[in-house]
């Protein structure tokens, strides 16, 4: 008995002690980083990096090609993979792929930093709002020497060239790959994935929890793909769509608002605005543009209610333009605006504002047609003599009616005022009248 509770009490503190994975054939978990760096890509390979923590792979590889990014997205994903204790291989390939802008911070921050020939990495000035760098401004000095500091701060931790980097940062230099290894700014050259992972077997790495050897030659590659919500926001991401949903929510709503009871463009415009929204927080948004679109359409109703003789369209139109330019930050590598969209959405957007409100206008114009107001001028017969009062018939209704002198049965009368439900008439021909009811 007492052997049996020896095994248990044995049993019981081999569960509870934290083992590390150890795989007979190693695994390697592959990621790819193959667009401009946004709050989506960046999330997606922090994601990479707990995932390989939890399944205890041998390590991960970045595969990289990028024109660069959003400054807050590639410090989320340096930070992980400087804290990660997984080993990091960064792979800029395939040959004709690039480590550009915010693709160089990333690279560098690898415990591991390969590239395939025929790439380069470099060109990583930071690029202010309207992709038009500040280098003469307080600000833009803050930004080139953050970035500066940042960019040292990673090649030194890793052992790589920290003046290279400095360059990068302060002169946009951009070298390729065999140059890159030469002046110790990357690791290795490898061809392909395969190539890489024997070329880095055995190599000696550096993580915040100890000193790691690389155990690749052989192993298994497994891709680390995005989740369905990862890839809606990628998606939804591009500007282009993002701006196109938003236009679509305004009108959408707008002429919901319009013509109660429509629901399909209420519900339309709904939910793309929600997903505009959605896409907003992925971009990098200037909610300077946002309110500028948003006071283009308050100027587009306010036309209908203030006879301002078309200033307050004119002044939508420019609150328009300039909302749309605005709206996106431009940021070296991340997809903008394009004026093929731009233009036609706009003209579209303003078209159909300017349109209802001339058509409101012009319904304010009318006579009315209904109503006391609608009868007036409304033309019919003498169907009792009117000395002064009688009856007239109107449009097949038999109306109590008033004259200023006396009208004979089967005369025309028109009228020219109402008082309650008493028709004030006037004689006009009958041969007119006829025409007219």
């Amino acid at each position: 008995m007492s052997r049996r509770l020896v095994i248990l009490f044995a049993g019981v503190l081999l569960s509870s002690c934290p083992w590390t994975v150890v795989r007979a054939d190693p695994e390697v978990l592959q990621v790819f980083l193959e667009d401009a760096i946004t709050p989506v890509t960046s999330r997606h390979v922090v994601e990479a990096i707990k995932e390989a923590d939890r399944r205890g792979v041998e390590a991960i590889i970045i595969q990289l090609d990028t024109p660069g990014g959003l400054d807050l997205s590639m410090r989320e994903a340096t930070k992980a993979i400087l804290g990660s204790a997984v080993p990091v291989i960064v792979w800029v390939g395939p040959p004709g792929a690039r480590a550009a802008s915010a693709g160089m911070f990333v690279t560098m921050a690898g415990h591991v930093a390969a590239m395939a020939p025929g790439t380069n990495i470099g060109a990583a000035h930071p690029v202010g709002i309207g992709g038009m760098s500040q280098p003469d401004s307080t600000m833009g000095s803050k930004l080139v020497n953050d970035a500066v500091a940042y960019a040292r701060s990673i090649a030194r931790a890793r052992g790589r060239n920290a003046d290279w980097a400095e360059r990068a940062v302060r002169e946009s230099v951009s070298i390729e790959a065999e140059q890159a290894v030469r002046e110790g700014v990357c690791d290795l050259l490898a061809d392909d994935i395969s190539h890489l992972l024997q070329a880095v077997d055995g190599r000696q790495v550096s993580t915040l929890y100890g000193e790691r050897t690389l155990r690749t030659a052989g192993a298994s590659v497994r891709e680390h793909r995005m989740g369905f919500r990862e890839r809606l926001l990628a998606v939804l991401a591009n500007p282009n769509l993002a701006y196109l949903l938003f236009l679509a929510g305004i009108l959408g709503i707008f002429f919901e608002l319009s013509n109660p009871g429509v629901v399909l463009p209420g519900v339309i415009g709904g939910i793309s605005l929600i997903l505009a929204l959605f896409a907003f927080q992925s971009l990098s948004v200037n909610y300077a543009g946002v309110l500028l679109i948003l006071l283009a359409v308050v100027m587009f109703l306010a036309e209908i209610k203030v006879p301002s003789h078309g200033a307050l369209s004119i002044g939508g139109v420019i609150s328009l333009l300039l909302g749309s330019l605005m709206l996106f930050r431009g940021r070296v590598g991340v997809p903008g605006l394009s004026p093929a969209v731009l233009i036609p959405a706009m003209a579209v957007t303003a078209g159909f504002f300017l349109f209802a409100v001339w058509m409101a206008l012009r319904a304010q114009r009318l006579r009315p047609v209904t109503g006391k107001e609608g009868m007036v001028g409304e033309s019919g017969v003498v169907v009792e003599r009117l000395d002064p009062r009688g009856r007239v018939m109107i449009h097949g209704e038999i109306w109590s009616a008033i004259a200023g002198s006396p009208i004979a049965e089967g005369k025309g009368v028109r009228v020219t005022s109402v008082e309650g439900l008493l028709l004030h008439v006037t004689a006009v021909d009958r041969d007119s009248s006829d025409r007219e009811v």
